[in-house]
C-alpha cells in the first residue's frame, strides 16, 4: 500500500498542475507511477465534469461553458500533453523524411504547423461544446481522461521506445509485463461498462480508445517508436475523439 500511495503522489506531481499535498519520489517506482496514470485521468475527468456543473448551475452563457471546458484539461495537466501533440503535428505534418522529422519533434521550438493544429483543435472543441448540450451525458467525460491514459500506458508497455527516447526508455526498462496486462484489461472494462450504464453516450470512451490508439499508431510509424510526445499525442486526439462523439450523439 505504501508504495502505491507513493506512485500515485510522484504521478500526481509529473502529471498533474495543482500542487502536489505529498512530495515523494522513489526512482524504483517510476514504473508503478505509469501505472497510475489513469488515476491522474480519474481527478482530470471529475474535475472537468465539475466545471461543467457549476457552470450549468450558475446559468453561465453557452459560449463562456464551451471556452472553459476546452481549456480545462490542459490546465489541469500543465498543458505537459499538449506540448507532445503540438511537437508530433510539426514533425508528422512536415513530410520530410524520417530522420528530418524526428529531429524536429526533438527541436524546442514551435513551428507553424504545431500552431495550427493546436488552433484547429481548440476551435474543434469549443464548436462541439457550444453545439452539444451535454445535459445528464456529461457524467461520460469522467471516462475520457482515463480510458485516453490507459492507451498510453498500454502502448507504453507494448511498443519499442524511440530511439534517443527518454520518457518512454526510461519506463520501459522498469515495467513489468503484468503492466501492460492490467492496462489492458482495464481499458476493456473502461469501454464496454459506460454503454452498459448511460447508453449511446458511454460509447464516447470506446471513441477516445480508437482515437487514441490510431493517434498513437500513426505517430510510431511516422516517427520510428513509442516517446512522451507520442503518448501525449494519442491522449489529446483520444480525448477529442471522446468529445466529439459524446456532444453530437
Amino acid at each position: 500500500m505504501k508504495k502505491f500511495i507513493t506512485s500515485f503522489f510522484m504521478a500526481w506531481g509529473m502529471f498533474f498542475a495543482i500542487p502536489c499535498p505529498l512530495k515523494i519520489w522513489d526512482e524504483k517506482l517510476r514504473g508503478s507511477m505509469l501505472l497510475c496514470l489513469p488515476l491522474i485521468g480519474a481527478l482530470t475527468g471529475a474535475l472537468w465534469l465539475l466545471l461543467y456543473k457549476l457552470l450549468t448551475l450558475a446559468g453561465c452563457p453557452v459560449i463562456v461553458t464551451a471556452a472553459l471546458m476546452t481549456l480545462l484539461p490542459g490546465l489541469l495537466t500543465g498543458n505537459i500533453h499538449t506540448d507532445g501533440f503540438m511537437d508530433c503535428c510539426d514533425a508528422i505534418l512536415s513530410r520530410r523524411g524520417p530522420e528530418e522529422r524526428a529531429r524536429i519533434l526533438k527541436d524546442s521550438h514551435v513551428g507553424s504547423f504545431a500552431v495550427i493544429a493546436y488552433v484547429g483543435l481548440l476551435l474543434l472543441e469549443f464548436s462541439l461544446f457550444a453545439s452539444g448540450a451535454l445535459g445528464a451525458k456529461a457524467v461520460c467525460l469522467v471516462f475520457l481522461p482515463i480510458v485516453s491514459r490507459l492507451c498510453s500506458v498500454l502502448t507504453i508497455c507494448r511498443c519499442e521506445a524511440m530511439p534517443g527516447s527518454s520518457y518512454a526508455g526510461a519506463f520501459r526498462e522498469l515495467l513489468r509485463p503484468s503492466y501492460g496486462h492490467l492496462s489492458f484489461c482495464l481499458l476493456l472494462l473502461c469501454c464496454a461498462l459506460p454503454p452498459l450504464f448511460f447508453g449511446a453516450a458511454g460509447l464516447s470512451a470506446a471513441a477516445t480508445a480508437a482515437g487514441s490508439l490510431l493517434a498513437i499508431w500513426n505517430g510510431r510509424r511516422q516517427l520510428g517508436g513509442m516517446s512522451g510526445d507520442i503518448s501525449g499525442f494519442g491522449i489529446v486526439c483520444g480525448e477529442a475523439c471522446g468529445v466529439a462523439l459524446l456532444t453530437l450523439i
